[in-house]
């Protein structure tokens, strides 16, 4: 749906960052009804992704069912990925709709180590920016 990139330098640094927001839609199953409520989806993503060694957490943004997940992607210069990069992601569940998903994607390479203080302090911004989420009702 969107896509944000700092296109400017601040103070000289010029921020390795993403953020990339999309939907995702569950598809009913043949009768029409919704697949699993938002709580099972929930559960499989937690289960799933903690092989992955994945920081996975969940909770409640702005009153709605999310999952936090953050992981490093090392680099591999087979795929042309010349940089780590550490990622966030917020899946919530959209209010009276199991079956759409909200998906905030967070990515920085911070200053070329995902793991240093710039890459710290741009992923608690981006935490913040998620706490102060809210949705707008019609």
């Amino acid at each position: 749906m969107d896509l944000y990139l700092p296109v400017r330098p601040t103070e000289e640094v010029n921020l390795g960052a993403s953020i990339v927001i999309s939907e995702n839609i569950l598809p009913r199953n043949r009768q029409g009804a919704h697949r699993s409520d938002p709580i099972e989806v929930a559960v499989q993503l937690l289960s799933r992704d903690a092989v992955d060694g994945a920081d996975l957490s969940s909770g409640k943004i702005d009153g709605a069912l999310a999952v936090r997940r953050e992981h490093v992607v090392e680099a591999d210069s087979s795929r042309n990925i010349e940089l780590a990069s550490r990622r966030v992601e917020y899946i919530v569940s959209v209010p009276d709709d199991p079956d759409r998903w909200f998906i905030a994607a967070f990515s920085t390479v911070g200053d070329g180590n995902p793991r240093e203080d710039l890459a710290d302090a741009l992923v608690e911004w981006f935490d913040a920016v998620m706490a102060t989420f809210r949705w707008r009702r019609g």
